[in-house]
């Protein structure tokens, strides 16, 4: 049986299941197989390789999910040397309409407006409470708080989800 949570009902999924971007397996067949079982499924742009791929990638799984809500992860990182088109994936996201963008890694200030204007419900990965309180100030509709044990997005602090998740609830709206 489906839950009811402001989750589910801001995403429009059946199970308050959201699947991270996942560097290396964030594919478009495994964010289908989450969405089409009831949660969201997400893609990491950056795996398709460049904007354009990024670009067949979420039509892809568009198909794929025939009309399920699917997400769009922006791992924002910094770089030894030119940076990733980070605003080019950002255009992809909005020229191909799709529902909602999870945004780690780096600040999502610079992308939040660009996506809130096109629509586009708006996620932020976080590992700090300081983080998330800033992300809460851009704007974002969602903030994922991820702990030391989260796998690819540690952070510096070492702060677990027990810590992080229940001083989150008291600090964050």
């Amino acid at each position: 049986m489906p839950f009811q949570t402001r989750i589910t009902e801001l995403l429009k999924i059946e199970h308050p299941i959201i699947m991270g971007g996942m560097t290396g397996v964030g594919t478009p067949e495994l964010a289908a197989a989450v969405s089409n079982a009831g949660g969201l499924g997400m893609i990491a742009i950056h795996n398709a390789g460049s904007p354009q791929e990024g670009r067949k990638w979420i039509q892809q799984l568009r198909h794929l999910t025939n009309g399920k809500p699917f997400g769009v992860n922006l791992t924002i990182l910094p770089s030894m040397g030119p940076p990733p088109p980070y605003m080019e994936y950002a255009q992809v996201i909005i020229d191909e309409n799709v529902p909602i963008v999870e945004t780690a890694g780096s600040s999502p200030q610079k992308f939040v407006s660009l996506f809130k204007k096109a629509g586009i419900i708006t996620i932020h990965k976080c590992v700090t409470i300081r983080h998330a309180l800033s992300a809460e100030r851009y704007g974002v509709d969602i903030i994922s708080l991820d702990g030391f044990e989260c796998a690819g997005h540690p952070g510096e602090d070492d702060v677990g989800n027990f810590v992080l998740q229940a001083k989150g609830s008291n600090l964050l709206t």
